[in-house]
């Protein structure tokens, strides 16, 4: 099951997120979802339009960071929200991510805004499993 925390006492500037899974695919959701909700509330995300990803990079760390900083892009360049995801990650020499992402279009009517994201950073980034589960923490610049 995926999930993820907001760590107020890592980051007073930036807004540091702690996110787990049991798989990557679901660490990866949640990190998705975590950066989403600092920017709106994604319960009010429509799925209206799909948009296909594929990364890939050498590190399980460096295609987390890659995947969050993509779709920090897509936000900007499309001015879009998303709010579900359907991820299959794969390791032969690199790590694979293959996915499909669903939202729609920012409406400042419709969407509860919060703050915007500007990117994500390196400091104190990590990914590691522990116990069965996939866990990260990284912080996003506002």
């Amino acid at each position: 099951m995926e999930e993820y925390i907001f760590l107020d006492d890592i980051a007073t500037a930036d807004v540091a997120i702690e996110s787990r899974g049991d798989t990557l695919e679901e660490l990866f959701t949640a990190s998705a979802m975590a950066t989403f909700e600092v920017m709106a509330d994604i319960s009010g995300i429509q799925p209206k339009s799909k948009k296909t990803l594929h990364l890939e990079n050498s590190e399980v760390d460096g295609l987390l960071f890659d995947w969050l900083a993509e779709l920090i892009y897509l936000k900007d360049s499309e001015y879009m929200l998303f709010g579900k995801y359907n991820i299959t990650i794969t390791k032969n020499t690199n790590y694979q991510l293959d996915a499909e992402i669903f939202g729609e279009e920012i409406d400042q009517s419709k969407h509860d805004l919060r703050c915007d994201v500007k990117a994500i950073t390196f400091h104190l980034f990590e990914v590691y499993e522990k116990s069965g589960k996939w866990i990260s923490r990284f912080i996003l610049d506002i």
